[in-house]
């Protein structure tokens, strides 16, 4: 059993708030002097090896065959020297994270028309051997690498940063805050987009599903939650990309982002993007980066006309289980012959002219045993699947544990081996929506209801699927039962 307490720990961990994806690592600010001198020696070795290589082909063309021998074999020797003493100083020195980016590449349809464009000059060019044509060729081409230096350049350097809010529901959508961050100390960046993975790479654990999918579950109140065929749905966190049209050196831009959630579950995003078109628009590309940015989303608790139905019938279970002895006075009824005589109110009776009983409530009233029973047995109604049923069944009880919860009542809650014991509501509904978030159904032979004879002074609501005539006898007097089918 896991208490309430436990659950909102579990809910606390979960990483909804201050969701950090780095893109970039803060540059060091200190500057490698050695690394420098290093580069301006092996700058100064290769151009005096220029100038003996030079100076070797000057000699050799004036007949002086022992001069150009030297001159060759000392460029040689001081670009070896280059090579094998300065290079690899040089190289361990540089940072290399950027080899480790993932980087997507996508031709847009202005970069198609452009290679077009530029394979018939080339074939031009070389049909005609026309030096204008080859220098145009030239020029395109360049510009191929510079959109792709310049492209490289506007996703370096970049930080990202991405805020949930800490409770979210289906269906009801929820402001994010975006926010990304220039490490670079003098290039800005233009035109980024904060985009979401392919629908193939993020993954939603719970609620009412088709397909089945991989999910991380080593985080989240339902860490522990197996995951089942045919119960899982595809999703992502962010559906809807981010613009930033420009992001200057060395400073931080912030954007609210709407997010929408259709269904309960734990969505999670396995990697997010930065894109950019800059500066030509020929090429996109997206740098990819792992992540592992998740979010509990609640079952709806809008009420819906199931609720709106049942909920008359619950608070008047409720009273009529409520009276009995106790300090508060209830109301005043006619006496009846298995009334105390003690409990006549006098005054009363002389003012109607017929005895009248004082009714009390018990001392521990609005203590309410919500119970979502997941065991669905197989074979209801034609053309419902049980998933379908489970989902009406978790609408519903969410509806019944927020409306508790804004009546402030002491509630406790149950659903297969998950137990939240008899609190105030506001201490517990989080854990409550926690574990609705991520509830499966079960088998049928799973049923807490046998469970529940053991609690005859609270009263219970349950809903379940149970056929009526498999709930114990002495359940009816102490609950209110609605049955999902």
């Amino acid at each position: 059993m896991n208490s309430a307490a436990a659950i909102s720990r579990s809910l606390r961990s979960f990483a909804r708030r201050a969701q950090l994806v780095s893109l970039a690592s803060k540059p060091d600010r200190k500057i490698d002097w050695a690394g420098w001198r290093s580069f301006a020696i092996s700058v100064l070795a290769l151009g005096a090896a220029l100038l003996l290589a030079l100076y070797s082909s000057v000699a050799a063309e004036d007949g002086r065959t022992w001069a150009a021998a030297f001159s060759a074999l000392s460029a040689l020797v001081v670009s070896g020297w280059v090579a094998f003493t300065v290079v690899p100083a040089l190289a361990r020195r540089t940072p290399l994270r950027w080899l480790a980016y993932r980087m997507d590449y996508r031709v847009t349809r202005e970069g198609i028309v452009y290679l077009a464009g530029i394979f018939v000059i080339a074939l031009a060019a070389l049909n005609t051997g026309n030096n204008l044509l080859f220098m145009t060729l030239a020029c395109l081409l360049a510009g191929i690498l510079i959109s792709g230096i310049i492209s490289q350049v506007v996703l370096s350097g970049v930080e990202l940063r991405l805020d949930l809010p800490e409770h979210i529901f289906a269906n009801q959508p929820v402001l994010a805050l975006a926010e990304l961050e220039n490490h670079k100390k003098m290039l800005p960046s233009f035109s980024l987009r904060l985009v979401g993975a392919r629908p193939s790479r993020s993954r939603l654990t719970g609620g009412s599903a088709s397909s089945a999918a991989r999910g991380d579950r080593s985080r989240g109140p339902s860490a522990d939650t197996k995951s089942k065929p045919g119960t899982h749905r595809a999703g992502e966190i962010l559906t809807r990309p981010v613009y930033f049209p420009h992001l200057p050196a060395q400073q931080k831009l912030q954007q609210a982002v709407e997010l929408a959630f259709p269904h309960r579950g734990i969505y999670r995003q396995d990697s997010i993007g930065l894109q950019t078109r800059f500066p030509f628009g020929f090429l996109e590309k997206t740098r990819q980066v792992e992540s592992r940015m998740q979010a509990v989303v609640y079952p709806s608790v809008a009420p819906s006309e199931e609720f709106y139905e049942i909920l008359p019938l619950v608070t008047g279970e409720l009273e009529s289980f409520m009276r009995g002895r106790g300090h508060d006075l209830y109301s005043i009824r006619d006496y009846q012959t298995s009334d105390s005589a003690r409990h006549v109110d006098w005054k009363a009776s002389a003012r109607t002219g017929s005895l009248q009983v004082r009714e009390f409530a018990r001392e521990d009233e609005r203590r309410v045993l919500l119970v979502l029973d997941e065991a669905i047995p197989a074979g209801g109604k034609p053309g419902e699947s049980r998933e379908a049923i489970f989902e009406r069944g978790v609408a519903l009880c969410a509806s019944l544990a927020w409306h508790f919860y804004e009546i402030n009542s002491v509630l406790a809650f149950r659903c297969g081996a998950f137990e939240a014991p008899m609190a105030p509501a506001g201490e517990n509904i989080y854990a409550i929506l926690g574990h609705l978030a991520s509830a499966e159904p079960a088998d049928s032979d799973r049923s807490v209801l046998s469970e529940l004879v053991d609690l005859p002074q609270t009263f219970k609501i349950i809903l379940t699927a149970q056929p009526r005539g498999s709930i114990p006898t002495s359940l009816w007097s102490t609950s209110y039962i609605a049955f999902l089918e």
